[in-house]
Formats: C-alpha cells, structure tokens, sequence
C-alpha cells in the first residue's frame, strides 16, 4: 500500500511539473501555432517575434510580426507589423462575441510586390477590402461560420501606419516608397470599415502620388 501511495505522489508531483512546464510554454506553443495556420490560410511564411496570452487578463499581445510573399513574388517581405496589442470582453466572448475594448495596432510597413507576369500580391492575395457593402456582408458572415464569433465593436482602436513600398519584380525602374509617418491615430466605437473613413483619408494623403499605378495594379 505505501508503494502504491509514493508511485500516487510521485505521478501528481509530475501532473503538477507538466502543468506548470504547458503554463511556462503556452506563449511559444501558441506563437507557433500562429506562424502554422498564417502559412496555411495563406500560403505566406510568418515569423511571430513574441506572442502572449493573458491567463488572468484579458489580453493578447504580439510584437514583431513578419509576414513574406509566396515564391512567385519573390519571397519578399509583405507585412512587418511591431505590436498588435489587444484586450477584450470576457464576458461578451463568453456569449460568442468579440468586444475589443483596445486595439492597438502599429503597421511598420506594407510592400506591394508585383511579380514578372505583372500580378500584385495584393490583387493574388485576396488581401484588398471588399469595395461593395454585400461583399462586406459576405466577408462578415463567412468569418461568423468559420468562427461561430460575431463581431461586436472594437471601443478603441489605436493605429500606426510607417512605410509603404512598391517593388516591381519586372522592372524595378517603378520601385518606389512613402514613408507615411501616422502615430497613434485614435479612432473609438468601430463597428465597421465605413468607421476607418478617417483614417483611409488620412493615409491617402499622406501617401501623395504614391498610389499612382504604373501600368496598373492587377
């Protein structure tokens, strides 16, 4: 009986090393996680600097996201993203819901790659918002399926935009950047995209001639 008893302890002395060993590791375990499904809905390689979950707060913190194109453009960098920083309703995802309280957001640099065959990454992608409220819809109700969330309202929404490049795989004579330079650019109770109206204004304008599209942007 007393063997058995020690070989009881000695399994829930490990139970306990296990648990606290997933505790200390849940941040690398889910940072990759990340990186995998990144690649696999999108096909893109990501590098995830650092990822943290909050287990008491309510938090979800990333710093140093590196997202690259595919092979056909190049394998060149298209999102470099130094902190997304988010805290949400407990109780409102507890009920299917996804309330951010903030959302901090700081967009190092974007770059647009279009390939030899004079396709962008952005076009390739699917990465341009959808032009049409029904195709917003859409959008909306696909992520509900895949999620069973419903998007509610961000209260806060913090956005910092740095660099936009243009690389031409083809004819690098059209490479060109902007260095648009928006620090903590506030926007409060998103509900939507029609809400960024501000910001996308801003970023056009700040762009300046940027946006011109040599020989077009397919």
């Amino acid at each position: 009986m007393k063997f058995i008893f020690k070989w009881l302890f000695r399994l829930g002395l490990l139970a306990i090393l296990l648990v606290v060993v997933l505790v200390l590791s849940l941040d690398t375990i889910l940072r990759v996680v990340a990186q995998h499904n990144i690649r696999t809905q999108t096909g893109m390689d990501a590098e995830i600097g650092s990822f943290h979950l909050g287990l008491v707060e309510p938090v979800v913190h990333l710093e140093n996201l590196r997202i690259h194109n595919p092979p056909d453009f190049g394998g060149t960098l298209f999102l470099n993203i130094p902190e997304i920083h988010a805290e949400y309703d407990r109780t409102a995802l507890a009920k299917g819901k996804i309330h951010v309280t903030l959302l901090r957001f700081n967009l190092g640099e974007v770059d647009i790659v279009r390939n030899e065959q004079g396709r962008t990454n952005l076009f390739a992608l699917g990465a341009a918002l959808p032009a049409k409220p029904a195709a917003n819809r859409a959008a909306t109700a696909e992520f509900q399926h895949r999620t069973g969330l419903n998007f509610q309202q961000i209260d806060v929404l913090n956005i910092s935009v740095g660099t936009m490049k243009f690389i031409d795989l083809k004819d690098q004579r059209n490479n060109r950047g902007q260095k648009l330079g928006i620090e903590n650019f506030v926007v409060k109770n998103v509900t939507n995209t029609a809400n960024l109206a501000g910001l996308a204004t801003l970023v056009a304008l700040r762009g300046g001639d940027f946006f011109g599209r040599p020989g077009g942007w397919q």
